[in-house]
């Protein structure tokens, strides 16, 4: 046996792992927080801008475009400047590019900061985890997956409560600014604490600067599609068209060319491995119903019934709460049953959640909002740690880097676009309610007469004069009319996220068994 290998073989952290695994899982914690908490701070960043709430939405999509690029080729990063050093800059230049951020005095700049933030912020995730998956044995990996799990579900979750509290008690500015201290404390933890196993040290490695080129048209195209779709009318503008063919182009041609070239960007060999591949089809599946459901329940709220940004963001945070402590009794469970009973479990689990999340009516409690989210999120605890646990189970430790990256990339890139079908769902089905209760709103039916009366009779009470009190009735059944067919929109898009729930339980069954105590 070489020195090489003799190393490789023997190497073990110098720290405790447990402190290395929270403080690269702090790192990030606050990247992952940054792709939801600015999202309700929109509306004061284009106001102090002096722009359009629409041209302040670029500064989410130029961050979340540059961060599904650099998710997918932060391993080939961490080859050529060693994943320690790799992780430093990304923290550095996330934490100076969030300061950049603050101090924005226009909008461009923002959305060039936003860019840079997205760029660096991008090998956070990825790095963590390859970190995290060589620090522990695999014997040990669900424990430190469990801390995972409370960056990668908790994050998404109080994002809109934090950065509404933040915005409405001090400024949008201070959304960027509280990264400041948090990564300079990391960036400090992680020089002192995290080291470089013998296989993730600095490689001499080309530039696939093809393959590189592919990956940023294709990825890049996607993410900006998925985010502006909605507001262009999607396939019915001409941008979106060119973009979803760049995104084809690109992507099926990274595939190609990364298949068939000596020394690509990504390594896609990582998918011969079926646990990785199926697992990460899985992981995809989380990202969907994670982000499209975090979105759902705050819009529903906000939209139909008036929730303010900040109460809104209070119905997830329960279901944050929740997750948590879930967490380790599924890392105790799985010590003796198998990990894809757990996955299939959740994942039949969060249908039913979501089919019960379809009962939503213009008169819901908060309350009753709070339990329809504590239920989805229930499900998501008994997901991440072991569909994470079981699609590293058989890979060899000298792809974790590459596998990192592209388990990442797909629960983001999935996550985008549950985010962006969630909307135009929504917007479609309410369509198509309307064209269906359209019928009901005519003088033969006896509840809608019954209602224009009352409505009018009211009025009458109230001392309207008479010459406006049609308009008025007109525009109330109008103003319910819409309501109603939102409502009805919304349990139509939980009952359709089910489906795809329910879809992927059998999946569950194509993963490798593991012993129990494994």
């Amino acid at each position: 046996m070489s020195g090489a290998s003799a190393e490789a073989r023997n190497w073990k952290p110098s720290h405790n792992p447990w402190l290395i695994a929270v403080t690269v899982t702090v790192a990030a914690f606050m990247e992952i927080l940054d792709t939801t908490i600015v999202n309700v701070s929109l509306p004061h960043i284009a106001g102090n801008l002096a722009s359009s709430y629409d041209d302040a939405t670029w500064a989410l999509t130029a961050y979340l475009a540059a961060n599904a690029i650099v998710l997918t080729i932060s391993g080939w990063f961490g080859r050529v400047l060693g994943r320690k050093r790799y992780f430093m800059i990304c923290i550095g230049m996330f934490t100076v590019c969030s300061f950049l951020c603050g101090i924005a005095s226009n909008l461009p700049e923002l959305i060039v900061f936003r860019l840079l933030q997205g760029f660096f912020g991008g090998g956070l995730q990825p790095n963590q985890q390859s970190i995290i998956l060589d620090t522990f044995p695999p014997e040990r990996r669900s424990g430190a997956f469990a801390i995972t799990a409370v960056a990668t579900i908790v994050a998404p979750v109080l994002g809109p409560t934090l950065g509404g509290w933040v915005t409405d008690t001090y400024s949008w500015r201070w959304v960027f600014f509280m990264n400041v201290p948090v990564g300079i404390g990391g960036l400090i933890a992680v020089a002192a604490l995290v080291e470089d196993p013998p296989w993730a040290r600095k490689q001499k490695a080309s530039i696939d600067v093809v393959g590189l080129a592919l990956i940023t048209i294709g990825l890049g195209c996607l993410q900006v599609m998925m985010d502006r779709g909605e507001d262009d009318d999607w396939f019915g503008s001409p941008f979106i068209c060119i973009l979803a063919l760049l995104a084809v182009a690109g992507i099926l041609g990274a595939i190609g060319w990364m298949l068939t070239v000596k020394n690509p960007i990504v390594d896609l060999r990582v998918f011969a491995d079926r646990n990785f591949a199926i697992g990460c089809l899985l992981i995809g599946g989380v990202g969907f119903t994670l982000y499209s459901s975090a979105v759902l329940v705050p819009q529903f709220a906000q939209q139909v019934i008036g929730y303010t940004a900040l109460l809104a963001g209070l119905v997830l945070s329960p279901g944050g709460l929740g997750i948590i402590l879930l967490i380790p009794f599924v890392n105790y469970g799985m010590k003796r049953i198998q990990p894809r009973y757990f996955i299939a479990f959740g994942f039949f689990l969060l249908g039913v959640a979501l089919v019960v999340s379809a009962n939503l009516t213009t008169q819901v409690s908060f309350y009753d909002l709070v339990i329809y989210r504590a239920l989805q999120a229930g499900a998501l605890g008994f997901l991440f740690v072991p569909i994470s646990v079981v699609a590293y189970q058989t890979l060899p430790k000298e792809m974790n880097g590459d596998g990192s990256a592209l388990f990442s990339m797909m629960r983001n890139v999935m996550g985008a676009i549950g985010i962006s079908l969630s909307t135009a769902l929504v917007t479609e089905r309410t369509q198509i309610r309307e064209a269906h209760m359209a019928h009901w709103m005519t003088p033969f039916h006896q509840p809608f007469v019954a209602y224009n009366n009352n409505t009018r009779a009211l009025l009458e009470r109230l001392g309207r004069p008479a010459g406006s009190i049609g308009p008025a009735v007109n525009n109330q059944i109008y103003q319910q009319f819409r309501e109603q067919a939102s409502v009805l929109a919304y349990n139509d898009a939980f009952l359709t996220f089910s489906l795809v729930c329910f879809a992927l339980v059998p999946l569950c069954w194509l993963l490798a068994p593991r012993k129990a105590g494994g």
